[in-house]
């Protein structure tokens, strides 16, 4: 395969090595001066377009052609006198092409003076058709500047269509393998290309006094360019369209090889809508390894045909755009990958624990940093309790998030163990030390009892909570900073405070309060001003609802304040009254079943529960003998009504108990079998002084 650099190029003398023109054209070999064919622009009176040799167009050099006004003995850019005379003319626009002083001197209209895409005149002053190779490699520049400013497939493959539609061809066709290859991947399966993306001309047309509706073309026309292409395509092996394709270079569709690809790219009889003559270039878009697509170059027959150096520059197109693509490939997998490993870190779902109500977000740092070490957690806990967690890794990586899972799932396991706030803590911090020397966190650890409407709250050099009251009222509560995870040799201290019912706790990361712009206890300042102001709209006595809140909450973020990622976690302390909790202390004695169901009985009367008393005393009969049978201490019962009826059962002896087929012989190990039958749910969870058993059942 012979490739065509763009940017290696020996730059000439005299020149600034600065300039890009200069560092791209060739020092032509002194020849006659000749009047060359202009690429898009209208054809002379008396001339025909030139016709290709018996080389290959892609060979020539894009260099070797001169200008009118040039004199014979070298380029433009040689001649330090003629440079001198041409000081004056405008640098190229970056998206189009630089208008010509003199053009009307020079010729560089039709006859007619009708401009070549419209048909209409030129107005002084308006940008004229590429007549020279200066040109061209102005307009490769600024459409591989245009194709390599996209980061996604989209963007690419649409800058490709509009660098080249109007100013090189009229209409564009891009086909893309389907589906992509990612990488050294080897494809599978027949090759398969699917239109990606159509571009041409508007209906639409230029004037001096602005756009005037253009006219209406005879409907063969219209079928010709605007229906052209089919959706999908099948590349047979040997076929006319797997050689070309495999030939590398594009071609112009009148050549018999690419003639006889049109029907298998386009469609039976589709073919015939191409302009005839040399105005169709047929480009295959080859990446690193492979073939990946094609573009279809078509101008209308109204306009002058594509000249030879014009699959130089469709050469050019093709593989900064087929490169481009192969990257945005790549980089859509490592987007994909950051954005499925996040979603695993972070919870899928908050649960609904008794008495409080949750609600999160999370924003990464930028669109193109998916991942960070931000994170949150709600793990319900023993006794309808809820331990409420959110934690900055340092960093927003992939080796940051990583991290983050891990001292999430640590947090977990030892939340399952019932350790007090600090002691979580303190084992988050051994972990981050066998991770490695310099994994930092920070993390703050809370622990809600919607029984006693107490909170209880460690901290590991994290941002303060805020409370927001039921009365509007937000505070920033004092808790001790304590020191980063992985410091290690350090303590952590608990404090712990009311939360009353109705009142908002918001636990968040330093991503939301600091940024280049303040610092975080003025972000903090912030960000209690703002709670305070949203609760102003739903009155003291209505708190906002949470989602809004949240919300609500990263609306204060300015243009400025995207420095670091952002994990928001909003808990609303609903619960629950004591009218609504019953609970007892029963001796491990062979009376405490029967003493159970008498005090179950009692409680399901006195809250108006009786249809339910048959079910749980039963399952409460169960669950209390299995505890009393191994027991050295007094067992706990309790019955919690909310929206369902929950009953806890708690121990001293920490073996789990385990739900198992009872044989027909055997005389015991049918407990547990009918709580699994008639309860809506059931569980054992270890505590650091026993465990508890509890079953829910649905209110009646």
């Amino acid at each position: 395969m012979t490739e065509h650099p763009i940017s290696f190029e020996r730059p000439q003398p005299g020149v600034d090595p600065a300039d890009p023109r200069g560092a791209l054209l060739h020092t032509p070999t002194p020849a006659p001066t000749t009047p060359s064919a202009a690429l898009p622009a209208q054809a002379r009176t008396g001339e025909t377009p030139s016709t290709p040799g018996t080389a290959h167009p892609c060979d020539k050099d894009m260099g070797k052609g001169t200008d009118p006004a040039t004199p014979a003995g070298g380029s433009e850019h040689s001649q330090p006198a003629v440079a001198e005379q041409d000081n004056h003319r405008p640098r190229p626009a970056p998206e189009g092409i630089p208008a010509q002083p003199g053009a009307e001197q020079t010729g560089l209209q039709s006859s007619g003076g009708s401009e070549r895409r419209t048909g209409q005149g030129l107005p002084p002053g308006r940008p004229t058709p590429m007549r020279r190779d200066g040109d061209r490699l102005r307009f490769v520049g600024a459409a591989t500047r245009r194709i390599a400013r996209g980061i996604d497939l989209d963007e690419i493959v649409m800058g490709l269509c509009r660098a080249t539609v109007p100013t090189f061809s009229d209409a564009i066709l891009v086909y893309l393998r389907d589906p992509l290859p990612v990488g050294d991947e080897r494809p599978t399966g027949p090759l398969l290309l699917r239109l990606r993306r159509t571009d041409r001309i508007p209906a639409e047309r230029d004037s001096e006094a602005g756009f005037t509706p253009a006219l209406q073309p005879e409907p063969a026309e219209v079928t010709e360019l605007d229906t052209l292409g089919a959706e999908l395509c099948e590349v047979r092996p040997g076929s006319a369209l797997a050689e070309v394709l495999r030939g590398v270079r594009p071609v112009f569709t009148d050549a018999p090889a690419a003639r006889a690809a049109l029907p298998e790219l386009l469609g039976e009889g589709c073919e015939f809508s191409v302009p005839g003559g040399q105005r169709a270039i047929l480009a295959p878009l080859r990446g690193r390894r492979r073939v990946i697509g094609a573009a279809l170059f078509l101008r209308r027959p109204e306009r002058i045909a594509f000249e030879p150096d014009d699959l130089l520059v469709a050469a050019q197109l093709a593989t900064h755009s087929a490169l481009g693509i192969d990257k945005a490939v790549l980089y859509g997998r490592e987007a994909y990958i950051a954005d499925e490993l996040q979603r695993t870190m972070l919870p899928e779902t908050l649960p609904r624990p008794t008495g409080v109500r949750l609600a999160s977000r999370y924003l990464p740092a930028a669109e193109t940093a998916r991942v960070g070490g931000d994170w949150y957690d709600a793990i319900p806990l023993p006794g309808s309790r809820v331990a409420l967690v959110v934690g900055d890794v340092m960093g927003h990586s992939m080796t940051s998030a990583a991290i983050m899972g891990q001292l999430r799932t640590t947090a977990q396991t030892l939340a399952g163990l019932d350790l007090p706030p600090q002691e979580v803590l303190h084992h988050l911090d051994e972990q981050a030390q066998r991770l490695g020397t310099d994994r930092m966190a920070t993390c703050l650890y809370a622990v809600y009892d919607p029984v006693s409407h107490r909170i209880t709250i460690a901290n590991a050099g994290h941002p303060p909570p805020v409370l927001l009251h039921l009365g509007g009222r937000a505070e920033v509560l004092r808790v001790p900073p304590g020191a980063p995870i992985g410091v290690g040799g350090v303590d952590f201290e608990a404090v712990e405070l009311d939360a009353p019912a109705g009142a908002t706790l918001l636990l968040y990361t330093d991503g939301l309060v600091e940024s280049r712009l303040r610092d975080v206890w003025t972000g903090i300042e912030q960000l209690r001003e703002k709670l305070a102001a949203v609760a102003q709209l739903t009155g003291p006595d209505h708190p906002p609802p949470l989602e809004a809140l949240c919300d609500e909450v990263l609306d204060m973020l300015g243009p400025g304040d995207r420095d670091d990622d952002i994990a928001l976690l909003a808990a609303r302390f609903d619960g629950i009254a004591p009218s609504d909790v019953a609970y007892w202390f029963l001796e491990p004695e062979d009376a405490a079943p029967g003493r159970a169901r008498r005090l179950a009985r009692r409680a399901l009367s006195r809250w108006g529960m009786e249809d339910m008393s048959d079910s749980v005393e039963l399952l409460v009969s169960e669950v209390v003998t299995n505890a009393v049978r191994y027991a050295s201490r007094p067992v706990t019962l309790r019955l919690l009504r909310t929206d369902v009826l929950r009953c806890e059962v708690g121990d001293d002896v920490p073996q789990l108990p385990r739900l198992r087929q009872a044989r027909a012989t055997d005389e015991g190990g049918r407990g547990l079998y009918l709580v699994n039958k008639l309860a809506r749910r059931w569980g054992a969870t270890r505590l650091s002084t026993g465990k508890v058993v509890w079953f829910e059942l649905n209110r009646n």
